[in-house]
């Protein structure tokens, strides 16, 4: 997604809060992609929290592609004027958690997805395809 659609899907999505996170998702799940994220998962999560009203949860392959994928994310957003309220886990990578208020992004290592199981956690949120968002 060039710089100049990302701009336009977060600001063409200022209609509700709701229509601007799915704008944010569609950017940080574009930077994901970009950067070879394995098994791309969106929850909407609006209707049974008032945390966020989507995770996006994705796989990297080792310390590097997390952080990578991160710091796209994290710039991607940033272009759009999205600050992250809090990053944690970066150094370490094998969760890093990046909270940009209403749209959360989690990227672990396939090790760390499988004993957390996010997906499971928040089961009674609504998967949807990030192709569709």
């Amino acid at each position: 997604m060039s710089e100049m659609n990302e701009k336009k899907a977060a600001s063409e999505n200022t209609e509700s809060g709701k229509e601007y996170s799915a704008g944010l998702a569609k950017i940080a799940i574009a930077a994901l992609e970009d950067k070879k994220a394995e098994d791309v998962r969106v929850i909407d999560i609006a209707d049974v929290s008032v945390l966020a009203d989507y995770f996006i949860i994705a796989s990297g392959n080792n310390r590097t592609q997390v952080q990578a994928m991160a710091d796209e994310v994290e710039q991607r957003l940033g272009r759009a004027g999205a600050v992250p309220r809090q990053v944690e886990g970066y150094q370490a990578a094998n969760w890093v958690l990046l909270d940009f208020g209403d749209v959360i992004i989690h990227i672990f290592d396939a090790q760390n997805r499988l004993f957390y199981d996010l997906e499971r956690i928040w089961k009674d949120g609504t998967q949807i395809n990030p192709d569709t968002l």
